[in-house]
């Protein structure tokens, strides 16, 4: 029931109305203390927290098996009551306003699209899935579907995809057969659509013509649209031709506060890009397997707790020859995630320096979380530093909320998640996902011109 209802919304897209630089540095706000405290909106806190470590594991699950003339442009990044960030970006002629999560997991820009768009299990804390915001190409005069024969489509699906223009014989000049539908799996849910040429609007900056971006008109498990910032041709990085992208992600409240920072996107015309003072900095790693290419790679070498050196084999530090194993760096993932012999070193360790308080066994079952300690009548906590340690020397010493938070009163959890896989070895992709959760209250920066990420602890809001 589910494909033939794809297949009726997709061929719903022919009522779309066709109809008929490169930027430079471009801002944008993002939105997502001691310990902080998960607060959550809803009558059952515990099954929110599941929920929250469910969507960070569903997330990790899919990477793991993957099926112009202005120099900065800044824009407010939110966070979400679903866990992710948000930014608002313009569309079309005239201009439609959108809202995206921020992802550098994956690479298509795409909204929800036409008034027949749909939304399956999108019942997320404040958000209606009859509700949701949707893009009307109709109302554009510069939304253009794109061609088969489109070079750009060749370079989403892949050169093979021109076997599927079957309308269009070699010697067709103009041939009218639109690009194939795709359909993007993510760790929570899918999308699928058509794919357009856009006009995208940066108020008082600039104006980007003929820009790839998809429309869905049906998703499963997708509160808003997504805005990929991946390392693939298709991403806003790419289009845009950043030299590089930075943010700095406010502390979650997973209840849609207004509270926002700035995503500052570089394209380095002018001067040239600018250079951030006092960052630390680490390589980016390419993996050699294309399935994994899309993510960006970074060297963890030594996982620190309080002051003990956790001892993570290699080959989970580092992509082997079949893609498998090393770090990335995920904006779309809440909790970071870790590979289950991994995570017990982890949590082992932690479990290990304190013995002194006693287990939550119960919030551990209700909320996946681990280890989690009641400390009700403690007059003070000891909880061992965490300090990733990065190849090149850079070090993430992590805030006490960013890794261990309240849930109540009395309780207090890890936020790193992991799968039930016990077995010594290694499973598809990434070993380590760093999410959003760890990253909050640091600035971040991707420099794709020197391939490097870099990072200093400052407060964000």
């Amino acid at each position: 029931m589910a494909s033939s209802l794809l297949l009726f919304l997709l061929s719903l897209l022919i009522l779309i109305t066709s109809s008929k630089s490169t930027p430079t540095t471009i801002t944008i706000p993002l939105s997502a203390p001691s310990f902080t405290k998960l607060i959550v909106s809803s009558k059952n806190p515990w099954d929110s927290l599941n929920h929250l470590a469910s969507l960070s594991l569903s997330r990790a699950h899919h990477i793991k098996s993957p099926k112009t003339n202005f120099s900065l442009i800044k824009t407010p990044l939110f966070p979400r009551s679903y866990g992710g960030y948000s930014i608002s970006l313009n569309f079309g002629t005239p201009p439609q306003t959108t809202k995206f999560v921020m992802d550098t997991g994956s690479s298509l820009v795409w909204f929800p699209c036409t008034s027949r768009y749909l939304c399956s299990e999108c019942n997320f804390p404040n958000i209606k899935k009859t509700g949701i915001p949707t893009f009307l190409p109709k109302l554009s005069s510069s939304s253009k579907l794109i061609g088969c024969k489109n070079p750009r489509c060749s370079t989403f699906f892949g050169p093979e995809i021109q076997s599927k223009c079957q309308e269009c014989d070699s010697t067709a000049q103009n041939c009218t057969q639109t690009c194939p539908p795709y359909v993007i799996q993510y760790g929570s849910g899918s999308t699928a659509g058509l794919l357009l040429s856009e006009t995208l609007d940066f108020p008082e900056k600039k104006t980007i013509p003929d820009f790839l971006v998809g429309c869905s008109i049906f998703s499963i498990r997708q509160p808003e649209g997504i805005a990929g910032f991946g390392r693939s041709p298709e991403s806003l990085p790419s289009q845009l031709g950043l030299k590089k992208f930075s943010y700095c992600l406010v502390s979650h409240a997973f209840d849609d506060t207004p509270t926002s920072s700035d995503l500052v996107l570089d394209t380095g015309s002018g001067s040239g890009v600018n250079k951030t003072a006092g960052l630390s900095h680490t390589p980016f790693l390419k993996n050699p397997i294309a399935a994994f290419r899309d993510y960006y790679y970074v060297l963890l070498r030594n996982i620190v707790i309080g002051d003990t050196h956790v001892k993570v084999p290699y080959k989970f530090l580092v992509p082997g020859s079949d893609g498998n194993g090393g770090t990335i760096v995920d904006s779309g993932t809440t909790f970071t995630f870790m590979e289950n012999p991994v995570y017990e070193l982890v949590a082992k360790e932690f479990e290990k320096q304190m013995a002194n308080y006693t287990v939550a066994t119960e919030i551990q079952n209700l909320t996946g979380l681990r280890p989690c300690y009641n400390i009700s009548g403690e007059k003070s906590v000891y909880v061992p530093d965490l300090i990733f340690q990065f190849k090149g020397g850079a070090k993430m010493a992590l805030p006490l909320s960013n890794y261990f938070s309240f849930l109540d009163s009395e309780v207090i959890c890890l936020t790193i998640v992991s799968d039930n896989v016990v077995g010594p070895g290694i499973g598809g992709g990434p070993a380590i996902i760093l999410g959003n959760y760890q990253q909050r209250n640091f600035y971040v920066e991707f420099d794709l011109e020197n391939e490097k990420f870099g990072f200093k602890q400052q407060i964000c809001a």
